[in-house]
C-alpha cells in the first residue's frame, strides 16, 4: 500500500506536528518557573480572590 502527499501538505503535517511539541515544551518550561507557594500563602489567595470556576479552569500535564 503506496500512500502519496503532495510537499505542500507533508510541510504542513510536519509543521503542525512540530508546533503541538513546542506549544507541551513551553508549557512545562512556565509551569517550572512558577515560584512555590506554601499552604499559608494559598489560603490567603484564595480567601481574597476566591477559587477559580471549573468552567474556566484547564490542566495540563507535567511530564519532568
Amino acid at each position: 500500500m503506496t500512500t502519496t502527499l503532495s510537499e505542500k501538505k507533508l510541510k504542513g503535517l510536519i509543521k503542525e506536528g512540530v508546533r503541538e511539541v513546542l506549544e507541551t515544551e513551553l508549557m512545562k518550561l512556565r509551569a517550572l518557573a512558577l515560584p512555590e507557594v506554601s499552604d499559608k500563602e494559598q489560603k490567603d489567595i484564595e480567601k481574597r480572590y476566591g477559587t477559580p470556576s471549573r468552567k474556566r479552569r484547564k490542566s495540563y500535564p507535567i511530564a519532568v
